[in-house]
């Protein structure tokens, strides 16, 4: 049998820095150590356990089917490693050292930085570590342990994960200046019938909704052009390529009067996608995590007052 009580916190973060980047340099680079240092700790890993972890080809390295196992096992580990943490963070102080939040790309940008400034003013001792990262991947490195919270669309698709609904941020028509639609001073669902509609990469949850809309009011969704962020989708509107859906945020911040498309708020029905945070249920610093959100909400009051901010 191995020696399982010479398993270490160390040699499994080794381990799924391989996993995650399957380089022994740049595991060793994300682990902050040297490479023969890390070598030594999957190979004591190895031994603890009696089993073979890691293969190495010309290929590359890959995991093992046991290592694979072990690395599932390790996330558990970790996370609950991270709780403990985050609870004598929480303990003595609440808004103190560092959090990482995940955040959608089509988000983040447009409300961050006014939460950011916020949070400085208020919390000299937090530091909040931002990474945007593909909508759809964001509650997997949630659970894996890459964020400490998300800023997401919601609902939440893990039962493991805390959900704080934030705000229903309204979705706006938009469309280039010279369409004829962009003369009509009111525009009512009904009259998208058969128009022609871009959207984002399914990547994106805004393209289930959009899909959605476009089933709902008889438009076209188009597939031959998808977006592959909210500037490229405005270009190709703004070129006359189609209509879109572009969430407020985005549109209060970049789309002005001398924009090359327009901006409609449709009559008939309240069109809106669920903005708010998620975290793992074993978490030790909900209580920051909630004040984080009460913040988000107070932002969302003063600076975009087309929002609708939800209920703590």
């Amino acid at each position: 049998m191995g020696n399982t009580h010479k398993i270490t916190i160390k040699q499994l973060k080794c381990l799924l820095a391989l996993e995650e980047v399957a380089h022994f340099r740049r595991a060793a680079e994300l682990c902050g150590i040297a490479q023969p240092s890390l070598s030594a700790q999957i190979a004591g890993l190895e031994e603890a356990l009696s089993l073979k972890l890691v293969e190495r080809s010309r290929s590359g390295v890959a995991l093992t089917p046991a290592g694979r196992e072990v690395a599932m096992r390790g996330h558990r580990i970790l996370n609950e490693v991270h709780g403990i943490v985050d609870y004598a963070l929480e303990s003595q102080s609440g808004m103190i050292g560092t959090l990482r939040l995940g955040s959608k790309p089509t988000l983040g940008p447009y409300l961050l930085p006014h939460v950011v400034a916020t949070l400085h003013r208020k919390y000299k001792d937090l530091n909040l570590y931002i990474r945007e990262s593909e909508p759809r991947e964001l509650e997997f490195e949630l659970a894996a342990g890459q964020h400490d919270l998300i800023l997401t669309q919601l609902p939440a698709l893990n039962k493991d994960h805390v959900e704080a609904p934030l705000f229903q941020e309204p979705l706006y028509l938009a469309l280039a200046v010279d369409h004829p639609l962009a003369k009509e001073e009111t525009l009512h669902v009904k009259m998208l019938k058969g128009l022609d509609v871009l959207s984002l990469s399914p990547n994106f949850h805004l393209h289930d909704r959009v899909h959605a809309l476009c089933d709902d009011f008889g438009a076209r969704l188009i597939g031959d052009y998808e977006g592959t962020s909210l500037d490229a989708l405005r270009q190709m509107v703004g070129m006359g390529m189609g209509a879109t859906f572009l969430p407020a945020l985005y549109a209060n911040s970049e789309i002005s009067a001398r924009s090359e498309v327009v901006v409609k708020k449709l009559k008939g029905r309240q069109i809106t996608r669920p903005i708010g945070l998620i975290w793992r249920k074993s978490a030790g610093r909900a209580s920051a995590y909630k004040r984080l959100g009460d913040i988000i909400r107070d932002v969302v009051r003063r600076k975009f007052k087309d929002v609708a901010v939800s209920e703590k």
